[in-house]
């Protein structure tokens, strides 16, 4: 855990325009998938040009192989994000492009809404308070924090990832993943814990979160590092998000009452939250 207290060139004779051929990579990129970026090219001409477009005039503006353009424009059509017109033969971008766009706004419109409730929870109890997300199967991304400006807090950089299993939050996500004892152990034996924390106790404060409806780490992750966790759901009953109080452990007294407190207001922060996010 990272934590600190406190184009091509133009031809002669064309303009070209951030919707051409894309730059070549450089060295250390990796893997450049052709296909994939031809296919944003493709979506980045149709948005820009605003007006329906032959295959053939695509392919001859982007410099594109003119069967494997249609075929890229075929396989768009098949995903609803590009609209083709049989009438006039033309491509166009299609409503599943802009609702795409629009998802991706509006959940990063509605992060920042959350931040006020997360801000207020902070200053009352002189914490960090931490969202996170779950990506895939084994990992989770921090994606907002908020601090109280006149206490010593923990800083954690946004976009932060971290192993499913760690942390409070990493409890509750694998309390609703349904993973068998096995592959739970083969996960988790690959985890470095802050200090000697075994695979049944593990297990008992993942049921014991279930249980509460919050979940604690308790400098498993980071040594004097406390951290409450309570889940953020979906429509669908799915925890999508925590959000989670982070503080040290030793500024604070009477833990064990202030846990149940704090696992309380996070859980109703959490109800709050969901409100908002979906």
């Amino acid at each position: 855990m990272e934590s600190v207290v406190t184009e091509d060139k133009a031809k002669p004779g064309r303009d070209r325009t951030l919707v051409d051929i894309p730059k070549k990579a450089s060295p250390g990129q990796g893997v450049i998938v052709k296909p994939v970026v031809n296919a944003i090219g493709i979506l980045r001409y149709l948005a820009h040009k605003g007006a329906p477009e032959r295959a053939a005039d695509i392919a001859r503006h982007l410099e594109i192989n003119p069967s494997t353009c249609f075929n890229i424009l075929r396989t768009l059509v098949s995903e609803d994000v590009v609209d083709f017109n049989p009438l006039s033969k033309t491509y166009s971008a299609g409503l599943g492009l802009a609702r795409l766009a629009e998802q991706l706004v509006t959940q990063g419109q509605r992060v920042q809404l959350a931040l006020p409730f997360m801000r207020e929870l902070a200053i009352e109890r002189g914490i960090t308070v931490t969202l996170w997300r779950r990506l895939g199967n084994d990992r989770i991304v921090l994606v907002s924090s908020e601090s109280s400006p006149t206490d010593l807090h923990i800083y954690m950089p946004i976009g932060q990832r971290l192993p499913i299993l760690m942390g409070a939050s990493g409890r509750l996500f694998i309390g609703q993943m349904n993973l068998s004892e096995d592959d739970l152990r083969a996960e988790f034996a690959g985890i470095r814990w802050a200090r000697p924390l075994s695979f049944e106790e593990y297990l008992d404060q993942v049921h014991l979160a279930q249980h509460c409806g919050w979940a604690v780490d308790d400098g498993y992750f980071s040594e004097g590092v406390l951290a409450i966790a309570a889940p953020v759901c979906d429509s669908a009953q799915n925890i999508a998000y925590t959000v989670s109080a982070v503080m040290i452990r030793s500024q604070h007294g009477d833990t064990e009452a202030r846990i149940r407190v704090l696992g309380e207001s996070l859980r109703e922060l959490g109800k709050r939250l969901e409100s908002v996010l979906f």
